[in-house]
């Protein structure tokens, strides 16, 4: 499955067209290797699918994976364009910690400046989350939901080793309820946040291939 020679590829993995489209239209310099971003489409099974599936490619088989895109805010407070650095992600199926937690928040407060950012727990869901359900999810710890992290980031660990992380950006909190998800087509921050921490992306990477000492 791993290749023969060269850094260890990165995997962007998102579900919805306008957060490949962010993430098309992001500054793509400074990448520390190879770099794919995945559309999976929406929900866990189309999630698990897809990254499985790009995984079993012997040229992506060690590649380092990253689940990116929209969230739902869990706690009060939080705002749309808040990013969420997820420190593991969970679903009824498991739990999988997050790496280089530290350095993901450092790089993200350098390329979207001003912007608040939080870290915690990452749940997963099936569906939309509204109203009372935030409460209950917010009950065990987490600070954020949405359906693609946990499925991806578990899928990419059982087909073999590798670093993975998680980073949303919010796009509906308790206070800031989306009325459906096509809303974020209207232009909110969240879609100028995700294009723009894209080079933090590449040095979370980067600093992976980084030689131990």
């Amino acid at each position: 499955m791993n290749r023969q020679s060269g850094p260890s590829p990165l995997l962007i993995a998102c579900a919805l067209g306008i957060e490949h489209l962010a993430l098309r239209t992001g500054d793509r310099g400074g990448a520390g290797g190879p770099v794919t971003v995945l559309r999976t489409g929406m929900g866990p099974k189309a999630a698990e699918r897809s990254v499985a599936r790009v995984l079993a490619d012997p040229a992506l088989g060690d590649a380092v994976v990253l689940a990116t895109g929209f969230c739902a805010g869990l706690a009060p407070g939080m705002h749309p364009g808040d990013l969420v650095v997820a420190e593991e992600t969970r679903d009824p199926r498991g739990t999988v910690a997050c790496v280089g937690t530290d350095r993901l928040v450092k790089e993200l407060a350098r390329a979207a400046p001003g912007r608040t950012l939080h870290t915690g727990p990452l749940t997963g869901s099936d569906h939309v989350v509204r109203g009372a359900e935030r409460a209950d999810l917010l009950a065990t710890g987490a600070i954020a939901v949405d359906m693609e992290s946990a499925a991806t980031l578990l899928s990419a660990v059982r087909v073999g080793a590798r670093p993975v992380a998680a980073v949303r950006v919010v796009v509906d909190a308790p206070e800031h309820e989306l009325v459906r998800i096509g809303t974020v087509r209207g232009g909110i921050s969240a879609f100028r946040v995700l294009r723009s921490v894209l080079p933090a992306f590449f040095e979370w990477h980067r600093s992976l291939l980084l030689p131990r000492r």
